[in-house]
């Protein structure tokens, strides 16, 4: 019913604002609209995240899973000047405004917005960051971390914020009874940051 973020193609018209964001000490000014996530400002889940976490900053490949409008892929390009972001999102009004905001940031050589099916099978990522659609059911949200967890590159790391209301708790059991140990880092305004890795040799 009605249209969700999670919609390939929001039927809402596109009406587009800005919201500013203060990430990892540096000011954005980003473009959002309707049909997509938070669009009035950067989500709590999120901003926890960011604050929990600090940022990568050397060469690698990361992945923003679930990247709506794109502010932690654009954050994560611009920490790590040398890395490759991919911006991974189901709705094409999010993808798009993603591309806007990385030419925003100067940083949209390095940051590849694209659907699921989009990213080649070869890719591997050093790091996944992603506040994940908890509200696609429980069945879909096992089976879209499955199909990104299982590109970690040995050693890699993911993080994740969830609500602690909505699981975040027996994600991370979840998680490492599927062969990525998980752990609480922060938990903070009703979130739980969780940092899963891949069981398989650590990288250097």
């Amino acid at each position: 019913m009605g249209d969700h973020f999670f919609s390939a193609d929001p039927q809402s018209a596109d009406v587009r604002r800005t919201v500013e964001a203060r990430i990892w000490g540096r000011p954005y000014v980003f473009t959002t609209a309707t049909g997509v996530f938070s669009r009035d400002r950067l989500d709590i889940g999120t901003s926890v995240l960011l604050r929990s976490v600090e940022p990568p900053t050397g060469p690698g490949t990361f992945l923003d899973l679930g990247a709506g409008y794109g502010p932690i892929a654009c954050a994560l390009a611009v920490e790590a000047p040398e890395a490759t972001v991919w911006a991974v999102d189901v709705n094409n009004r999010a993808l798009e405004l993603t591309h806007v905001n990385a030419e925003a940031a100067g940083v949209a050589d390095r940051v590849r917005a694209a659907l699921p099916d989009d990213v080649p099978d070869d890719v591997r990522f050093d790091q996944i960051w992603s506040n994940p659609a908890i509200h696609i059911g429980k069945p879909e949200l096992h089976k879209m971390l499955l199909r990104w967890l299982s590109r970690l590159a040995p050693g890699g790391v993911g993080w994740f914020v969830v609500g602690k209301n909505l699981g975040g708790d027996s994600l991370q059991r979840w998680m490492t009874d599927q062969g990525y140990p998980c752990e609480r880092i922060a938990s903070a305004k009703g979130f739980r940051v969780l940092r899963a890795t891949n069981a398989g040799p650590s990288a250097s």
